[in-house]
């Protein structure tokens, strides 16, 4: 075989072209999260204010929604959107569906590699919290299930005021993970109580939407 000096600069330089690609790849993924705390503080200060103008003002309109799991210490404002950078920055609620809170069910999705990380760790009875408008909602764990992504029955409407999570599953899998992970919960029969104890109703909303990818 003919020597070829430029293959040999090649092979000499490969393992240190592994390490530039390394590190820029780690570069990248701190820039993410760091993006991602960033914003989940601002959101979190924002959430406090609104909080703050509901309980003074009850016809004031408020966006913000904080979801809540002590189990799993999960504590996150939630973005608007289920799309790839809504979900950067929070778990995302699905649009078409009602807000946490209100009769119906409601959809949340979040990475799996980020705040939903913990969430196949629940079991049934495990309380989830959501504080939305100055009002608290607690909702009860009633179980879980793993689904193919185009199983779109855990996004039906209902009557009752539930909150669906949803993420991607083998949680540790290596690459698009092939299902999903979609734990189910219901609104306690307590309802949402605001700060002074008085109990919180909602609207009734209804969803055709279909199942999003979420990495």
């Amino acid at each position: 075989m003919k020597w070829n000096p430029s293959t040999e600069r090649l092979k000499r330089s490969w393992p240190s072209l592994l390490i530039v690609l390394g590190v820029l790849l780690l570069v990248y993924v701190a820039a993410q999260y760091t993006e991602m705390y960033a914003e989940q503080r601002r959101l979190v200060h924002e959430w406090e204010r609104q909080t703050i103008l509901a309980r003074h003002n009850p016809a004031a309109v408020t966006t913000l929604t904080r979801l809540s799991i002590p189990s799993i210490k999960l504590d996150a404002v939630m973005v608007e959107g289920t799309n790839r950078r809504a979900l950067l920055l929070g778990p995302g609620h699905l649009k078409e569906t009602p807000q946490p809170g209100e009769p119906g069910n409601s959809i949340v999705t979040g990475h799996r590699d980020t705040f939903f990380r913990h969430i196949f760790e629940l079991n049934r009875g495990d309380d989830i919290l959501v504080q939305r408008n100055g009002k608290e909602y607690h909702y009860e764990v009633t179980g879980k299930k793993i689904v193919k992504p185009d199983d779109v029955s855990v996004l039906k409407p209902t009557q009752s005021s539930q909150l669906t999570l949803i993420t991607c599953y083998p949680t540790y899998y290596i690459g698009p993970a092939p299902e999903r992970l979609v734990v189910f919960s219901r609104l306690s029969p307590s309802e949402g109580t605001s700060a002074d104890g008085n109990s919180a109703g909602g609207v009734s909303t209804q969803s055709n939407s279909r199942l999003r990818t979420v990495q």
